[in-house]
Parts: C-alpha cells; sequence; structure tokens
C-alpha cells in the first residue's frame, strides 16, 4: 500500500479518508495532546509523534514514519486555521500562520509523490497572498500545483455546508495527468440532510449522562444507502479501536450520546425556534432536518479562553447536539471514537475534515498513482 505521513493530524478526518482510500498511514504527527490520544485510539496500526512541526527536518519526519527516502507515496495535513478563520481577529503575523509555510518546506524536503493540504476559505484573503506565494515557491520545481479550489462537503454527500481550500500538487513523473476536473463531485452523487444524518440515534437524551461511559447508547439499524455505508463500515485494515469497535458491531452501542443541561427557559427558548432560526441569545440555531447543517465551530483551546464552540439545536428536541450527533453530522462514521469529554470531542470533530469529502479527494489521487 502507497505510504503517507498527516502533519497536524488531529482526530483524524484526513488520515481516515487516506485509509479508505487504500493509503497507508505511516506516522501521524499531532502536537494537541487529546487530539494526539484520540488519533491514537482509531488508528491504532500508525506510529505516532507529538513533535512540533516546525522543529521537524524531512529527515526525521521520514524518521518518524519508519521509512526510506523515496518510499513516501504523499504528504497531507490541515495547518492550524484559526489565524485565517473569518471569525478569528485574521492578523497577518499571526505566528500559526507560519506552519502553513512548513508544511510546504516538507513538501520540498521529503519530495512526496503528493501532496495535499487543507484549510479554511481565509487563507484565500488578499493578505495573505505573500504567505501563499512564499510557500509554493519552495516547491513549485518540482511539482504540477493545482489553483487552490474550495469543496463545499455537502456536494460529496456528507450532510453539512462545511466549506474547505485544498491545495495538491503531485510530482508528474508518478501520475496520469490531474486537473480540478478530478476532484469534481461524482454526478451520481445523493446530497444528504440533517434528518436522514441522524437516523438511528437517540433522541431522548438525558442531561446526566456526562461520563464517558454514560455516553455509550444503542442506536437502531440504518438503511443501505452510500452514506449509511461510511457509517457503519468499511473499516480499513488496521483502522479503529478492536474493542470499541466490536461494542458497536455486536452491542450495536454508540459512544459519545453526551447530554447537556439546560436551564428551563433556555429549553423554553430553544423548543420555540423553527428549523433554521437561530436564537438570540446562545446564537445556536436549530437544524433543518430537510437541510443542511451549518458548519461546526471548534472553539478555542486553553491557551486562547477555552470558549466552547456554539452548537446547533437538535430539530426535534430543545436541546443542542451530542457529540455523536456532530460527528454523523460531520460524516464520522459511528465506529469512530472521540475524546471522553464533551469540550474535546467537538474541538476534535470541528477541527477535522469530513471524512467523506477526504476519501473522495484521495481517492482520485490514488487511482491516478501509476507508480
Amino acid at each position: 500500500m502507497p505510504k503517507i505521513i498527516d502533519l497536524f493530524a488531529g482526530a483524524g478526518g484526513l488520515s481516515l479518508g487516506a485509509a479508505r482510500a487504500g493509503f497507508e498511514i505511516s506516522v501521524a504527527i499531532e502536537k494537541d495532546k487529546h487530539a494526539f490520544e484520540t488519533h491514537q485510539k482509531n488508528f491504532s496500526s500508525a506510529k505516532h509523534s507529538d513533535a512540533d512541526v516546525s522543529c521537524l527536518s524531512g529527515h526525521r519526519v521520514l524518521e518518524l514514519a519508519g521509512l526510506r527516502k523515496g518510499a513516501l507515496a504523499g504528504l497531507i495535513g490541515g495547518p492550524p486555521c484559526q489565524g485565517f478563520s473569518n471569525i478569528g481577529q485574521r492578523k497577518a503575523n499571526d505566528e500559526r500562520n507560519n506552519l502553513f509555510l512548513h508544511f510546504f518546506r516538507l513538501v520540498s524536503e521529503l519530495l512526496p509523490k503528493f501532496f495535499l493540504a487543507e484549510n479554511v476559505p481565509g487563507i484565500m484573503d488578499e493578505r495573505y497572498q505573500t504567505l501563499r506565494e512564499k510557500a509554493f515557491k519552495l516547491i513549485k520545481k518540482s511539482y504540477v500545483i493545482l489553483p487552490p479550489f474550495e469543496v463545499v462537503a455537502s456536494d460529496y454527500g456528507a450532510p453539512t455546508i462545511r466549506k474547505r481550500i485544498f491545495f495538491i500538487g503531485y510530482l508528474p513523473r508518478y501520475f496520469a495527468p490531474l486537473s480540478l476536473d478530478s476532484f469534481a463531485p461524482s454526478q451520481d452523487m445523493t446530497q444528504v440532510y440533517v434528518r436522514e444524518a441522524l437516523q438511528g440515534l437517540p433522541i431522548e437524551i438525558n442531561p446526566d449522562w456526562q461520563s464517558e461511559e454514560s455516553g455509550w447508547r444503542p442506536v437502531k439499524s440504518l438503511g443501505s444507502s452510500y452514506f449509511v455505508s461510511r457509517l457503519i463500515g468499511n473499516i480499513p485494515e488496521g483502522v479503529g479501536n478492536p474493542v470499541l469497535i466490536e461494542r458497536y458491531t455486536v452491542r450495536r452501542e454508540v459512544s459519545g450520546c453526551i447530554g447537556t443541561r439546560h436551564t428551563p427557559s433556555v429549553a423554553e427558548r430553544y423548543g420555540a425556534l423553527c428549523p433554521g432560526e437561530k436564537d438570540e441569545i446562545s446564537k445556536s440555531v436549530r437544524l433543518d432536518p430537510n437541510g443542511f447543517c451549518p458548519t461546526l465551530r471548534a472553539g478555542t483551546d486553553v491557551t486562547r479562553g477555552r470558549y466552547q464552540a456554539v452548537r446547533p439545536i437538535h430539530y426535534m428536541k430543545p436541546r443542542v447536539i451530542t457529540p455523536r450527533e456532530a460527528a454523523r453530522l460531520q460524516g464520522f462514521p459511528d465506529w469512530f471514537v472521540f475524546h471522553r469529554t464533551k469540550w474535546h470531542s467537538f474541538r476534535q470533530i470541528g477541527n477535522s475534515v469530513s471524512p467523506i469529502v477526504a476519501e473522495h479527494l484521495l481517492k482520485t489521487i490514488f487511482q491516478k498513482l501509476t507508480a
């Protein structure tokens, strides 16, 4: 199997898409200890490192992966996006923005057959043009670099309108020609709406379900659509926690059905909202069962105030969604587990690439890889 390395791996949205596309994750590099722990749970056969990407050389990355020079098929990753996000301060000199440069520096040192980087649409703002040009200058002599393109997850079969920018390049001697058209959504793709995405999950959530164990709850059988196939199966070899997968497949239980305590007045406000309406106090939007989920936010980490992200309100119940419902809406399978706490689970889901999108893009690359 072609080997890849996942930088800024997070919980593993890109990793899962890559594994389902036919690649093997040699090493995942993630500095956040909570995301690191989650990635380890779900990709136990991969090597892991919590090294700072900005301090890594290409040689050291290959050592971490256990690969010789020339054996790397691809480098993938989602450099931190907070400095580029429209909901942040968007400072051109945000120190986190340099990690985008370090991704491309490592591409230039590792010379993988292809690379794929992901970020928020804000990175295409004019104020970051110099940063982008500096990054591409590091590799333009070696790679065919496709124009950056925007992906809307709902166009690829995920039930969310989440938008992301992808940067893809490849060494032409290893590939059949690639173009932006190569990555277009399938013409026969059926769009998935909130009602279908949340089917089978428990609707009645006890607000006292606050522990990891109490969040394990029975799930009902589902249908046979493409989306459902991504929820219940398609587990690549070496991916998934065997003990937890058995709990899902044998006992038919899913994790992450953790409740949130609302005051009666909040529940009353939420219950009065129509689908698509926003609560003016919390800014939470009530989900439309016949529409898409808005972009799920990650919130901030402990170094930047530890603010929880605004969470959508369930379309049937006067409560915000659970981590498992968020995972469904982002396109993660039911057997995939997240952090034991709500806060870190939502951060990990909100920071992740939809595995459905990642699989589509990386499968296209896999099919075009000729050597």
